[in-house]
């Protein structure tokens, strides 16, 4: 398998992992406070990164990484989880899928920006032709919206493409693992006493199923995810990798229809070819 294609299997791999965060999100603000769980995922996550970088010995991060390591530290570690555990208590997260649909779009403009890639005209096309069908086919599925909910989404959404490339940027020196572990190590000394005192008075009444998104959240959305991704981007490009992501909300919806027993429209398979067809396109001209 030559590099290209193993780099978007990796992406792949973290896009399907990530699909899982917003419904878990949504469901352990149901319990947890969203600054608590904000702090509380990022300092489960810093102590297993850690655990790992100390235990296979990693070599610190340079004097010159650290300007793109405290980036990604508050687009990914803090700003997304936060802002989208605030959106998520004023919108649903079906709705929420109609800004995920921009994040592939957001990611490759700050890949310009940052990470000096330079994509082919008809890449720029077939991203926001895919970015489009994803909002579209979101706002037909979920009218109800709230302003609050939605700035803070948009929010959510620019902060963590900014994440996204200064972190696989990043990766291509450190690697993809190394990068989000340090990025949470960063974070660790702030997030860990906060969360400490920011937890609950008491934790009876939280439910099981309030814990097991905790969980998800903690070390799949905010480690285990992001070590598939972050070498996607990488390996096989940032703005090209970056638009597999077009295909996380339906991901999202087919994980809530078959987990869940939530209703899904007939029509998510026609959009989803479209959208996969829009992501092979831009994966041409990447």
């Amino acid at each position: 398998m030559d590099s290209r294609s193993a780099a978007w299997i990796y992406g792949f791999a973290g896009v399907a992992i990530f699909s899982g965060s917003l419904p878990a999100t949504r469901v352990a603000v149901a319990d947890f406070d969203p600054v608590f769980l904000t702090l509380v995922r990022a300092a489960i996550a810093g102590l297993v990164g850690g655990a790992c970088l100390l235990l296979l010995r990693q070599d610190r991060p340079g004097r010159g990484d650290m300007l793109s390591l405290l980036i990604t530290t508050l687009g990914v570690v803090i700003g997304f989880p936060l802002l989208t555990a605030l959106a998520l208590q004023r919108i649903t997260s079906a709705h929420s899928m109609l800004f995920i649909g921009l994040l592939p779009l957001a990611t490759a403009i700050f890949a310009v920006v940052r990470a000096r890639d330079r994509p082919r005209p008809a890449f720029w096309l077939f991203s926001v032709i895919g970015a489009v069908l994803v909002a579209g086919f979101a706002l037909t599925e979920d009218l109800s919206a709230s302003w609050s909910g939605d700035l803070l989404m948009l929010a959510a959404i620019l902060v963590c493409g900014l994440g996204y490339a200064e972190g696989a940027k990043l990766s291509r020196a450190l690697g993809g693992w190394q990068v989000i572990s340090w990025a949470l190590v960063l974070a660790l000394p702030v997030m860990l006493p906060l969360a400490l005192l920011a937890q609950p008075d008491s934790y009876a009444g939280i439910a099981p199923p309030a814990w097991l998104a905790l969980g998800y959240v903690s070390l799949f959305s905010m480690l285990i995810g992001f070590v598939f991704w972050y070498r996607g981007l990488a390996q096989g490009g940032i703005a090209a990798v970056g638009q597999l992501q077009l295909l996380q909300p339906f991901m999202g919806l087919m994980l809530a229809a078959g987990l869940l027993g939530e209703d899904v429209s007939p029509a998510l398979g026609l959009v989803c070819l479209a959208v996969v067809a829009c992501v092979v396109g831009a994966r041409r001209f990447a």
